[in-house]
Formats: C-alpha cells, sequence, structure tokens
C-alpha cells in the first residue's frame, strides 16, 4: 500500500472515531432520544394544582383540582390567592356519567346546578394522536422529559390540541386548545398526587337540593 493511500486510510479511521465520539457525547448528554410510537397512558386519578389562561381576556384562573377519569368527574376549587375588591371565588363540580355540573359560591355556599353538553374529555392522549416533539424541561441536574402530542391531521395545516406529558409516568404538564385558529386557553398542570384524598369532594353541597339555574359571575 503507497504512503498516499495509507495516509488516507488513517485520515478516515480518524474521522470515523470522532463521529462516534461525537454520538456518544451527544447520547450522554440525552440529545438523542427515542421516538415513542404510541402515547403513553395517563394515570386515572390524581390530585394537583392548575393554571388555566384565558388568550381571549388574558385571564389566568388558579385551581387545586381532583380528577376521577375512571367515574368521570372533575372537581375544581378556585384558589384565593390575594384578596380582591369584589372577586368572588368558586367551586366547580363536574359529573359527566350524570350529565350536571355544579357551580357553588365558596363564601355564602349559593349553588347553581346546569346541565354538561359538551363530552368526557379526559386528561389523557388520546389514542389516534399525532406525535410532534421529546424534549427536557428544566436545566443540568434538574430535568424532566415530556412528550408532545397534537391532534393534527395531515389533511388538516394546523392542530386544535396539543398535549405535554412526563415521559416517565406520563403526568399532564400542558395542554393548549384552539379554536376558529386562535388559541383559547392554555392549562398548566403541577404538584400532582396520585390518588384522591376524599371521593367525598365530589359531592355536591346541601344548598344544592335549592339550587339556581343561571350561573353566577365573579364581579360583585
Amino acid at each position: 500500500m503507497e504512503k498516499g493511500q495509507v495516509q488516507g486510510l488513517c485520515s478516515f479511521i480518524m474521522q470515523a472515531l470522532l463521529l462516534l465520539l461525537a454520538i456518544n457525547q451527544a447520547t450522554t448528554k440525552g440529545i438523542f432520544v427515542s421516538v415513542p410510537s404510541t402515547p403513553c397512558q395517563a394515570p386515572l386519578q390524581w390530585e394537583g394544582r392548575t393554571v388555566v389562561y384565558d388568550h381571549n381576556t388574558g385571564k389566568n384562573t388558579r385551581a387545586t383540582v381532583s380528577y376521577d377519569g375512571q367515574m368521570q368527574r372533575i372537581r375544581i376549587l378556585d384558589e384565593r390567592k390575594s384578596f380582591v375588591p369584589c372577586k368572588r371565588f368558586f367551586e366547580y363540580i363536574y359529573l359527566y356519567k350524570d350529565a350536571v355540573m355544579f357551580q357553588i359560591e365558596q363564601v355564602t355556599k349559593i349553588c347553581v346546578k346546569n346541565s354538561l353538553t359538551e363530552p368526557w374529555d379526559p386528561y389523557d392522549i388520546p389514542d389516534n394522536s399525532t406525535y410532534e416533539d421529546q424534549y427536557y424541561i428544566g436545566g443540568p441536574g434538574d430535568q424532566i422529559l415530556v412528550q408532545e402530542w397534537s391532534d393534527r391531521k395531515p389533511a388538516r395545516k394546523s392542530e386544535t390540541w396539543v398535549g405535554a406529558y412526563t415521559d416517565k409516568d406520563c403526568y399532564p404538564v400542558q395542554e393548549t386548545y384552539t379554536k376558529n385558529d386562535s388559541m383559547t386557553t392554555s392549562t398548566r398542570f403541577f404538584d400532582l398526587q396520585l390518588g384522591i384524598k376524599d371521593p367525598s369532594v365530589f359531592n355536591p353541597p346541601g344548598s344544592c337540593m335549592a339550587a339556581l339555574e343561571e350561573l353566577m359571575g365573579d364581579g360583585c
């Protein structure tokens, strides 16, 4: 083998080794992650906190949530983070199997009962969802891998739902719903714990025996 051929072979081997080293370093740092073939399965019962941002009004609503996917029911309790003049806080109980919801004013316990017309929409990733991305939340030494899915289909240019769920246990992290090509609400989830500590939170109070029909506003 001639000297030039030997030098060329050595150069090729060196480039290959450098490429393998770069791939190994990238994999170690978590740059390359396996793409999930199917969505993860979200837990059916949990309690935690949420912040819902309404993109049309610019309003954030903070609440504690009890979620029961098995019985198709949700209880939402507005958080009283600070004193706001003329602000009323509510408790909401959604019982989808009974197609009914209750709105209870936290101080007076005045109750409103309304019919639920929309179908049950669980906090999970539907089986026919489209995989969008997979990435880490946080910085070095404090990272959580999440999966991002949507309802985007090839025949439609954009999605109406995007959800991010943790890769390990499939806890919801964030969901965004769009309507008429404009964002309507984004929900962030945090402080989640498995299970329901007190199932009685889904039972409406006695004041709902004489419930009103018209929903109450949060002002004076």
